[in-house]
């Protein structure tokens, strides 16, 4: 979404009126946003209980961030984060803005007063390297070292997401406008490389830090893979059909992966972590995927994006149609609606508790998500930032 946000909104061709619209509709309220909601179909829509935080169970879901996009508008919501913990151990999905204050704030770092909030972690996973579910990565590697007290000498975070692209997605605007391409030599890094770069990019910090103070640097918690994509990334974005692959043992929690469709964004990986109390499955950004479907077969929870339809009509009618069209498709393409994440994805995949997340726009009264229940059988919970449940 972000990138065809920015281009939009960057457009010379709109005019300035209805580029005004189209921000104003970006932030949209939950009164501008309220549309009442129908019935609930056959899933039990439930409302998540008052207290989530410090549930009891072994393998615990706990939400840290739950707002999806880049744009900051009136809603209480972190950026999109999303971890998993099996006793002690702490897996990350995403670094959403503000990921790193929430995790501070949960029960998954010890609360007594010292700089633990990465004591427990044991992986980083990031789903896609979009904006929004990175812009804290480079606040956590910067500073992990500092806020890591308690934690086992010589046991390093591991860090996973998607390798270098290797070349550009197809330019889908007007021709003759093509912008110019950012880091020529190295247009599509992956996750390792951005980190990369983000050691140059401190280096001062680093620099004095360790001449003064013998800090240890990023180096000394942080071990950055690219995930290998099984198959090579096609100029669509448009992932083939996998089957799941494994990606970290971990004593006894197995992480494996699949491709999603966040096109033209590509590798973009859904994630799923099996303990011996059960199964969570953690979408990332991406519409309707078989690939997704496979990968969370009989999951305990699938925690998934969601787009409300109604809002995109709603910016789109803000924009000429040359634009507002394609923008239309793009956004129902690479995001799943609130009427096909239950029924087509959650349903078939036989999960019995969806959780939605990154959900867009932020602000939307929650009956408004509860329609995601149509068509599924199972328990749907709505998302909010510090949510604690328990598996198993």
């Amino acid at each position: 979404m972000c990138d065809v946000v920015s281009r939009v909104a960057g457009d010379p061709s709109v005019p300035e009126a209805n580029r005004r619209a189209f921000l104003k509709a970006l932030g949209v309220t939950a009164a501008a946003g309220g549309i009442a909601a129908a019935g609930m179909g056959t899933a039990r829509a439930e409302r998540a209980p008052s207290s989530g935080r410090g549930v009891r169970g072994r393998t615990r879901l706990v939400l840290l961030g739950t707002a999806g996009g880049p744009t900051l508008t009136q809603s209480q919501r972190s950026g999109v984060s999303t971890a998993v913990a099996y006793g002690d151990r702490v897996y990350v999905v995403d670094l959403g803005l503000g990921a790193m204050l929430r995790l501070r704030q949960s029960s998954l770092t010890p609360q007594d007063g010292t700089a633990s909030t990465f004591s427990r972690v044991r992986g980083i996973f990031f789903t896609h390297l979009h904006s929004d579910h990175v812009t804290d990565w480079p606040a956590v590697y910067a500073t992990g070292p500092m806020n890591a007290t308690g934690r086992p000498e010589g046991a390093p975070i591991q860090v996973w997401g998607p390798g270098d692209r290797g070349s550009l997605p197809p330019f889908r605007g007007r021709p003759g406008t093509e912008p110019a391409v950012y880091n020529l030599s190295q247009p599509t890094p992956g996750t390792a490389a951005m980190t990369a770069y983000l050691t140059q990019a401190w280096a001062a910090d680093f620099n004095d830090r360790a001449r003064d103070s013998g800090f240890p640097g990023p180096q000394s918690l942080f071990t950055v893979h690219d995930v290998p994509a099984p198959v090579p990334t096609p100029p669509s974005g448009v992932p083939p059909r996998i089957s799941p692959f494994p990606v970290w043992q971990d004593g006894e929690v197995t992480v494996t992966a699949t491709l999603v469709d966040h096109r033209p964004t590509a590798p973009a990986f859904g994630f799923r972590f099996d303990t011996p109390d059960g199964s969570i499955v953690v979408s990332g950004d991406t519409g309707v995927s078989e690939n997704l479907v496979e990968l969370a077969q009989g999951a305990d929870y699938l925690v998934h994006e969601v787009i409300d339809p109604d809002w995109i009509d709603r910016l789109v009618a803000t924009l000429p149609a040359t634009i507002g069209e394609p923008l239309r498709a793009h956004l129902l393409e690479s995001h799943t609606a609130i009427d096909r994440v239950g029924r087509d994805v959650a349903e078939p995949a036989g999960v019995r508790n969806l959780v939605l997340t990154h959900l867009v726009p932020a602000e939307n009264p929650e009956g408004r998500w509860r329609q995601a229940a149509r068509g599924y059988s199972g328990r749907l919970v709505v998302g909010r930032d510090l949510l604690e449940l328990a598996v198993g």
